[in-house]
């Protein structure tokens, strides 16, 4: 279903003249739903309206309100709104009819009160109805789904089916769909114009990260629904992901469970997981879609291995609170969050979301062997939640911090490669609010 209101009058010279008759002619239809609609603009400004091209214009003219305005009623206007509410594009018709009306029987309006019982879609022909239908449109809440249909290796239509069965009786569901031209961000900013109550994400790690950059700092809380090969942020919030992570997810939004979290910005570029310059941006190249298809998250610890016999140590200057400093690494990772399995930003043992500081992990093992032995290190502080304590493995955490390599090393952030040599990152103390279960539940599941 989605978030648009048909906007419809119907009368005739005849019924006009019946109407003056008895002493109803006050005021016309179209001026009527033109001063109803000023009087709920609150409510319609969070929903697309639609209306036959001579109310439609008229509307525009009187309010402030955006309208796509169809063809004239005598042109087919109205039987364009009653196939739209057969494909399920509607979310109430308002079709005022004069208090005599001598055209009930007329197909056309036959057709579109059995297509919006069919569809159960409120429809409204007096004021006193169209109040009622409102009244229960000011209670709704109004979510926008940001649905990438490539993430992930599932069918992505039984996918969107299933959440939007889940979902549905809950919310008014408003689905986008991302692609190569339309990116999540702009999609998200255009959901926060039209003052939806949520956003949900739905897609990899590249698309959260997307969706989450435009929320940032406005309290509008995202919701996670993972399908990607990772799905890293949801693993760190501690969303349950390991066997219908579609279902544990909308659960989590249905209990209407929020909190704030840390986020950061790399670059101007939004930051919600981490940034890894070396060993981890080309475990990324080298996990191509091929392999995640083929393996799923298992694709980049095997890619982190192969990457392991090639790694080189390379100048690393590090800037800190106007301090510098500079070493030899084969791999700097800053994190914001990250699960357990990003291996290379676990040198605390644990990276926090909520302590306003970036997590840095800086690796510098000089064979193959002391590599090896780090990544098994680093695998042992994920799983026991205690910091390394190694030579060749430096931890720190600060809430700004500039990194400059040379020669100049690859760069991916959240997942996505980044064409730069020199990064800075700056945290942002809660400045999301996602949907995720409490940090006390968290700690119980693992």
């Amino acid at each position: 279903m989605s978030a648009t209101i048909a906007l419809i009058t119907r009368e005739n010279q005849k019924d006009n003249i019946i109407n003056t008759v008895i002493g109803n002619s006050e005021e016309s239809l179209p001026s009527l739903i033109v001063n109803f609609v000023r009087q709920h603009q609150a409510v319609l400004t969070r929903y697309h309206l639609i209306a036959t091209e001579e109310l439609g214009r008229q509307i525009q003219k009187e309010t402030d309100l955006p309208v796509e305005c169809l063809l004239p009623d005598s042109q087919g206007g109205s039987a364009q709104i009653t196939t739209l509410v057969a494909e399920g594009k509607v979310t109430a018709v308002i079709c005022l009819l004069p208090p005599i009306y001598t055209q009930l029987q007329e197909p056309d309006f036959q057709v579109l009160q059995r297509i919006c019982v069919l569809k159960n879609v409120p429809l409204a022909i007096n004021l006193a109805t169209a109040e009622i239908i409102f009244d229960k449109l000011r209670r709704t809440c109004i979510a926008h789904l940001i649905f990438n249909p490539i993430s992930g290796q599932n069918n992505a239509e039984q996918d969107l089916t299933l959440i939007k069965k889940l979902l549905e009786p809950a919310m008014e569901l408003v689905v986008h769909f991302t692609t190569e031209e339309i990116s999540a961000e702009h999609l998200t900013k255009k959901a926060i114009e039209s003052q939806a109550d949520l956003i949900i994400a739905s897609g990899g790690d590249g698309t959260v990260s997307a969706v989450a950059g435009a929320l940032i700092g406005t309290d509008m809380p995202l919701g996670i629904i993972p399908r990607g090969t990772a799905n890293a942020f949801a693993v760190a919030l501690g969303i349950p992901s390991a066997l219908t992570p579609i279902k544990a997810s909308c659960e989590v939004i249905l209990k209407n469970m929020t909190r704030k979290v840390d986020v950061a910005r790399c670059n101007g570029l939004p930051m919600i997981l981490l940034a890894g310059i070396g060993l981890e941006a080309e475990t990324v190249e080298r996990a191509d879609r091929e392999a995640k298809n083929r393996w799923g998250a298992l694709a980049y610890i095997l890619a982190g291995i192969e990457q392991l016999k090639e790694q080189e140590l390379f100048a690393t200057e590090i800037e800190i609170e106007g301090k510098i400093k500079q070493f030899q690494a084969g791999a700097v990772t800053i994190a914001n969050a990250a699960p357990p399995t990003s291996l290379m930003a676990q040198g605390l043992g644990w990276v926090n979301m909520n302590d306003g500081l970036l997590d840095v992990t800086i690796a510098a093992p000089k064979t193959e062997l002391e590599a090896i032995t780090a990544m098994a290190s680093l695998l042992g502080s994920a799983l026991f939640k205690t910091p390394t304590n190694r030579q060749d493995i430096i931890n720190l955490q600060t809430k700004r911090i500039k990194v400059t390599t040379n020669p100049p090393q690859k760069v991916v952030l959240d997942g996505e490669l980044i064409d730069t040599d020199t990064i800075e990152i700056e945290c942002i103390p809660n400045g999301l609010t996602v949907f995720a279960p409490p940090v006390s539940t968290i700690a119980e599941v693992e």
